[in-house]
Order: structure tokens, then C-alpha cells, then sequence
């Protein structure tokens, strides 16, 4: 079967229902990086899909039986929180965040059974949500279920997750931190000076995973030049383990002006991370990557951030 060689986005009022009311998570964050995919005319050079759901038996995959539960309590009534403060029920959200994962699920087939080969999800990467508990604005990890999958229905021993989110993917590197099949970068703020406080240098996996894990903390005020400094070591390490898949998470709260992180990139850092990653999947993975958008709360970095992956992921020759 031919490949297609064109680049998916996922996106719909549907999708961009997952946010919250008066907080930094909005949904204003889709609108903002589909208007500058028109003014840069990519959105007629990519494939546009849908979201769709994921079941409840995929969900736990990775969360709890109990936590699936809790949600969609929560979800019912539309009110309380589902972690310590930071993010809020509301009616619908079991739907939308079940979306999210079921759209990440659905990308994950189609690049699987060579349908597609790049693809990118702007309301996706929900980075901090662990398998008992939402965090940070995340309420199901998406790529925590995709990883899941990928092990279960296709075997894979060597995915790759890269996050150049500004703060750390403890909700991807915790729950697979033994696992010698996930080969986690991350380059993110310190975590002595931003949320979730983690991701130091020193915690490389443990077990069977130590040494596949490799956390790059970056001091506030860190701009393009120290993020392509480190980005040559990650992937110096990814290539070092020629991995079988790529995900990519983009958030853009690494741009200068982000109200919730203290770093100074420029679209830059994610144009040259995007083309890196595409470059190893097409060496390694059979050019199999899948973008999440991750975070970002400033609409105009997440528009300059989010397009110049797309622009990466059109530009990069496929082999």
C-alpha cells in the first residue's frame, strides 16, 4: 500500500471544546493557530481530519478504573475539581477529553497502517495528567494511552517521546519510567522554578530504563541559542536508540511572553525540533510522527510556534 504523503491536522469546533472558562487552558488557543494555518496558506497543503472518541476500555489502558469513574461523575453534575486546584469539572469534559484521546488514538491507526505519515493535533498532549489523578489542566493523557497501544496491538520496543513543552512531562516520564521501551527526551524550565517541579538531569528511567530517559532543564530566560544547544544532544540520544515511533509534544509556552513560563524562544526552537524529529522518524521510524500541541497560553506564540511544526512537517522530504 502507497503511502500518502501528505501532512494531517486534526481540528473542528468539536475538539476545541476542551478548555476551561476564564483560565489560561481556553479555547480560544485552536482558534488563534487555525487563523495563522490560513494566512500561511498551509491549510490547503495538509489533509484536515476530525476528532472521534475513545472507548472507555482504551482509557484504561492507562488511567484507573476509578479515576474514569471520578470524571465522569464530575463531568455529570459539571462542577468540582479533578486534582488539587488547577483543573476544574465541568459538564461535558469527560466528552471533550475523550475526544482528545480518541483523535491521538485515531491518528495513531492511520499513520500504523500507512495511511498517513505525519500528523498533528493542536488540542492534544495533555502531558501532566497521571493514571489516578488530572494535573495541570490535563485531564486524560492521550499519549500515555497512544504509548499503551502502541506496545499492546503492534508490538514496539523503541517509542520515542519528545517534549519541548516549558514544563515537564511528568505525566508521560513518571508512569514509563521503568520502561525500556519508552525513549523519553525532555527539555523544559527547571523545575526549581516552575511547575511540576521536576524533570531534574539526574533522572535518567530506572530499572531496565536507566539511561533511555534524558531530562534537559533549561534556567529561566534560556532563549534559541541554549534550546538548540540542547536540542543537539537530544538528539544525539534518539538517534542513539533508532526508535520505531515519534511523538512530538509542541507546546508553545516556551516563546518569550508566555504567562505561565519564564524561557525566551522563538518559533525558531520548535521549526528546528519539528525538522530534527522528522528527519530521525524518516531514518529510523519509517517517517511515523505524531505532533501534540501541548501547552501554551499566549495566542500569538502558539500561532507562530504551532505553524512552524506544520511548516517542518510539509517541508521535510519523505523517503
Amino acid at each position: 500500500m502507497a503511502r500518502s504523503r501528505t501532512v494531517a491536522v486534526y481540528t473542528s469546533d468539536d475538539v476545541s471544546h476542551y478548555g476551561f472558562e476564564d483560565h489560561p487552558f481556553s479555547e480560544d488557543r485552536i482558534h488563534a493557530f487555525w487563523d495563522e494555518m490560513h494566512i500561511r496558506q498551509f491549510t490547503d497543503q495538509v489533509r484536515i481530519l476530525y476528532p472521534t472518541m475513545a472507548t472507555e476500555d482504551q482509557l484504561r489502558l492507562f488511567h484507573t478504573p476509578d479515576y474514569v469513574e471520578k470524571v465522569k461523575h464530575h463531568s455529570k453534575i459539571g462542577e468540582g475539581l479533578l486534582d488539587y486546584g488547577d483543573t476544574p469539572a465541568y459538564k461535558g469534559v469527560y466528552e471533550d477529553a475523550v475526544k482528545v484521546v480518541g483523535s491521538v488514538i485515531d491518528a495513531l491507526r492511520k499513520v500504523m497502517s500507512d495511511e498517513l505519515r505525519r500528523v498533528f493535533l493542536p488540542i492534544a498532549g495533555l502531558h501532566h495528567s497521571m493514571p489516578n489523578t488530572a494535573s495541570g489542566f490535563c485531564v486524560f493523557n492521550d499519549v500515555g494511552v497512544a504509548i499503551k497501544l502502541l506496545q499492546r496491538d503492534y508490538g514496539l520496543e523503541r517509542i520515542a517521546y519528545v517534549d519541548i513543552d516549558a514544563h515537564h512531562g511528568d505525566g508521560v516520564f513518571y508512569p514509563f519510567e521503568s520502561d525500556p521501551t519508552v525513549i523519553f527526551a525532555d527539555i523544559h524550565e527547571d523545575g526549581r522554578y516552575n511547575f511540576p517541579q521536576t524533570g531534574f538531569s539526574y533522572e535518567v528511567g530506572k530499572g531496565p530504563a536507566k539511561g533511555r530517559k534524558l531530562n534537559i532543564p533549561l534556567l529561566p530566560l534560556s532563549a534559541d541559542d541554549d534550546f538548540l544547544m540542547m536540542w543537539d544532544k537530544a538528539e544525539a540520544f534518539l538517534r542513539r536508540w533508532e526508535p520505531q515511533f515519534v511523538f512530538m509534544n509542541c507546546g508553545a509556552d516556551g516563546l518569550g511572553g508566555d504567562p505561565l513560563a519564564h524561557l525566551h524562544y522563538t518559533a525558531r526552537a520548535h521549526g528546528r525540533a519539528a525538522r530534527g524529529l522528522c528527519e530521525i522518524a524518516e531514518d529510523y521510524a519509517q517517517g511515523r510522527i505524531i505532533g501534540v500541541g501541548g501547552g501554551g497560553y499566549d495566542l500569538r506564540n502558539i500561532a507562530n510556534a504551532w505553524t512552524a511544526v506544520i511548516d517542518s512537517f510539509l517541508e521535510v522530504p519523505m523517503r
